[in-house]
């Protein structure tokens, strides 16, 4: 693919064979950066686990001291007291039938599902194949799956995102920012995933646990990051 002159000016900024300490990569993720528009901050960790085996592929959740800098859009699939609960706390689409229906028709224009436990079975088998490939079907180990349907919304709202290791590649993306955060707020988004993920380590993982750690905006150069500078949150 080709690459403009502003992208090739960027690239020759970063050292391809270096990892950097975390405050100086976010240096150069800002100077590096560049389109027009606020770029979001992508976080590829690619770790030592096999996803293939169930206790190795690990999934969870973690709020973002400073949010994502994107307005999330949820849906709910609940009914009765709990949808009236969902929409309370904010969340974009509430139903059932209704929302099936229009997902299976080929509509996504939502970042997170979250379903009373009651609905699972009713909608896993109509959207398992659909939502499951995208990662948005609701999980119960990432807590979209929940009796607590106003906290759940609040909190994905608020800047709580998913995280789940990528089977084929074993790297977990996430989420941690925009271009537009100051450099304090990328740094303190980045530890907290990162120690999410050091925390969600399983018992079976076996040598090196944390291979990569790579950040990158939406257009700009891929940085790597020095992995043994990131240790659990106390």
């Amino acid at each position: 693919m080709a690459r403009t002159k502003r992208y090739q000016k960027a690239f020759e900024l970063v050292e391809q064979s270096k990892r950097y300490e975390l405050d100086e990569g976010i240096s150069l993720l800002k100077k590096t950066a560049v389109a027009k528009f606020d770029e979001t901050i992508d976080l590829a960790t690619r770790l030592g686990l096999d996803a293939r085996q169930a206790d190795q592929n690990i999934r969870g959740t973690v709020s973002l001291p400073h949010g994502t800098g994107k307005q999330v859009r949820v849906v709910v699939f609940a009914e009765g007291a709990s949808a009236q609960e969902a929409e309370e706390a904010g969340a974009d689409f509430v139903g059932v039938d209704e929302l099936v229906e229009k997902i299976t028709g080929g509509w996504f224009e939502f970042d997170s599902a979250i379903a009373h436990p009651s609905l699972v079975r009713e909608i896993m088998p109509k959207l398992g194949r659909i939502l499951g490939p995208r990662g948005l079907m609701p999980n119960a180990k990432s807590g979209t799956v929940t009796e607590q349907i106003g906290d759940a919304v609040r909190d994905v709202k608020a800047g709580q995102i998913e995280y789940r290791l990528e089977k084929e590649s074993g790297i977990v993306h996430a989420l941690v920012g925009k271009i537009s955060f100051d450099d304090n707020q990328i740094k303190d988004n980045v530890n907290e995933v990162m120690s999410a993920l050091l925390k969600a380590r399983p018992a079976s993982a076996k040598g090196r646990y944390v291979k990569s750690v790579a950040m990158s905006s939406t257009m700009g150069v891929g940085i790597r990051l020095e992995p043994s500078q990131f240790v659990l949150a106390t």
